[in-house]
């Protein structure tokens, strides 16, 4: 028999894993991704920080499609425009993917709740390139506040980190700006004032990691405090312009770099030919199954779904781990038709670092943190990375950092300028 074209949107935990587990005796396998490389987003805040290379994160996909439990796939680099449901056709910005089955795991983008003009304004760490060039704004910072006169407002005002959002991203950047206020400006920095710094943590609600336990809550909160990083719970942000950050109580702090982490929501994918659309935050409903609800061929896992049951009446979490089981899933599913199983998360736990020697880790109604929960916090992502050279890397980056509190990542690195002949699609391009 014929195989059957499966694409697949999106090269992430879920993505790969259903490429990792398809029959492709079955199935001709296409993985459109709009970056040529996977990336682990749990550690896109150590690159805001400076304390991991983007390399270190990061796999190139034409490598790991050599890989023997891949090899089959092919990749095509290109930004998903729109899906033809009628033609079974995927669009993207250079070419169309015709297809039987289709795999939506494009995962999810930022969130900024209608805020106007805030996504210009802020910085985000939802990709490698959003990272580093939250990387480049904090050391930029610190260099043109150093040469400031002290008592100036433009000083205070560069040396003025406000992270929004006190969820995991936003405790563990926030922790390692603390970090580096602690350990690092005195060292490197000469002249500024470690007080000069002010770290500010916002919190729309009563508590940090409201999806983790009150004891993880109640630790974070003092575990960033030791890190002198200002936590202010019940903070809902209003505004951010000309460097001024307002709030709907009506308080206002004047801060040059704001850290956006409070909301994400599914990245957006154009539907034609049906009226099937995506949900609340950008999420397509799916049945037990994963299959888009009312779409035939088209399925959807990953931050990108909504799969409900009894336990997640809002969905599952939109975290590694259920992309990573929905994706197995899915892929035997698909293999083995007639014997099927409905998709049941299980769920392993949930952790956050907020510092060298201070974590946070929940499993079912254990909770413990401190030295223990750190190690491991390192423990499950060094196993989680792609690659035995990025295992490597990671571990000696740590290992190098936590004894002497030096890394040679603190660098501002910015991309030269492309010649104006280059444009990737220019359909009239040689």
């Amino acid at each position: 028999m014929a195989k059957r074209r499966l694409v697949i949107i999106g090269a992430g935990f879920g993505g790969l894993n259903v490429a990792k587990t398809i029959d492709k005796s079955k199935y001709d396998v296409r993985i459109v991704d709009k970056h040529n490389y996977h990336s682990f987003a749990p550690l896109f805040y150590q690159v805001a920080s400076s304390e991991l290379e983007p390399a270190g994160i990061t796999f190139p996909l034409r490598r790991e499609m050599r890989r023997r439990n891949v090899r089959g796939c092919l990749y095509d680099m290109g930004t998903v425009k729109s899906v033809d449901t009628i033609r079974k056709v995927v669009v993207t910005d250079l070419e169309e993917l015709p297809y039987d089955v289709l795999i939506i795991a494009a995962g999810a983008t930022n969130n900024f709740f209608g805020i106007d003009g805030l996504r210009d304004r802020v910085y985000t760490l939802k990709s490698v390139p959003e990272a580093i060039s939250c990387r480049n704004a904090i050391l930029e910072r610190l260099e043109r506040a150093a040469i400031l006169p002290p008592d100036s407002h433009r000083r205070k005002a560069l040396l003025t980190f406000a992270v929004v959002g006190g969820g995991p991203t936003g405790v563990e950047i926030a922790g390692a700006l603390g970090e580096m206020k602690r350990y690092v400006i005195k060292r490197e920095y000469p002249r500024l004032r470690t007080d000069e710094v002010k770290v500010i943590l916002y919190e729309g609600s009563d508590r940090l990691l409201r999806t983790m336990s009150e004891k993880s809550s109640c630790d974070a909160f003092n575990d960033l405090g030791e890190l002198m990083v200002d936590v202010r719970l019940g903070k809902t942000m209003q505004s951010y312009k000309d460097g001024r950050l307002t709030f709907t109580d009506g308080s206002v702090i004047d801060a040059d770099t704001v850290i956006w982490t409070a909301g994400i929501t599914g990245s957006p994918i154009e539907l034609t030919g049906t009226d099937v659309k995506a949900g609340p935050g950008g999420r397509f409903a799916v049945d037990e199954y994963n299959r888009v609800i009312g779409l035939d061929d088209v399925y959807a896992i990953g931050d990108i779904a909504s799969h409900s049951d009894e336990r997640y009446p809002r969905g599952c979490p939109q975290l590694a781990q259920p992309a990573i089981q929905q994706g197995k899933r899915l892929a035997r599913n698909l293999n083995n038709p007639d014997r099927r199983r409905p998709f049941v998360y299980n769920d392993k736990g949930s952790m956050a670092t907020i510092g060298r020697n201070r974590a946070v880790v929940d499993m079912g109604k254990l909770h413990f943190g401190g030295w223990l929960a750190w190690i491991t916090w390192m423990f499950v992502h060094l196993i989680s990375l792609l690659g035995m050279r990025n295992k490597i890397v990671v571990l000696l980056n740590w290992i190098w950092s936590y004894f002497n509190f030096s890394t040679s990542m603190r660098m501002i690195l910015r991309p030269s300028k492309y010649p104006t002949i280059f444009n990737m699609n220019d359909e009239n391009k040689p």
